[in-house]
């Protein structure tokens, strides 16, 4: 466990318990403060009281799926930084490429393993060399 990690907060955002308590379960795993929502109108609330640093947010969700959440959480001027890394059984370029048109940094396939899960936040979030440069 990294030091880092412990001040890194995650969010998961999908309507499958499996996939967010997976997800979940190894985050927590490697040191990382969890948040989880069910869908996009429940994170939007948790996401302005916990200020996450990395979102996942899955594609396919009733009410606000996830291009529409990834939307609305890059056009907040609060969080545009924000990586939000889009989650999706498919792996097609159509997808990807809706991902990348609403401000999604990265595409992940379900089912995701502990390694990818990870890549993803070292590669878009500051690691403590770059925060003890500032």
């Amino acid at each position: 466990m990294d030091e880092f990690n412990d001040h890194l907060k995650v969010m998961v955002i999908d309507d499958s318990k499996t996939i967010r308590r997976t997800a979940e379960a190894l985050l927590t795993k490697a040191g990382y403060h969890v948040i989880t929502a069910t869908d996009g109108f429940d994170s939007l609330a948790k996401i302005a009281n916990s200020n996450p640093d990395i979102i996942f947010v899955d594609i396919m969700m009733p009410r606000l799926d996830g291009y529409q959440t990834c939307t609305l959480i890059k056009s907040n001027p609060a969080y545009k930084d924000t990586p939000v890394i889009m989650l999706s059984s498919k792996d097609g370029l159509f997808d990807r490429a809706k991902g990348r048109v609403v401000g999604s940094d990265h595409y992940l396939t379900k089912p995701f393993s502990r390694d990818e899960l990870l890549g993803a936040i070292r590669k878009h979030c500051r690691q403590p060399l770059e925060l003890m440069n500032e």
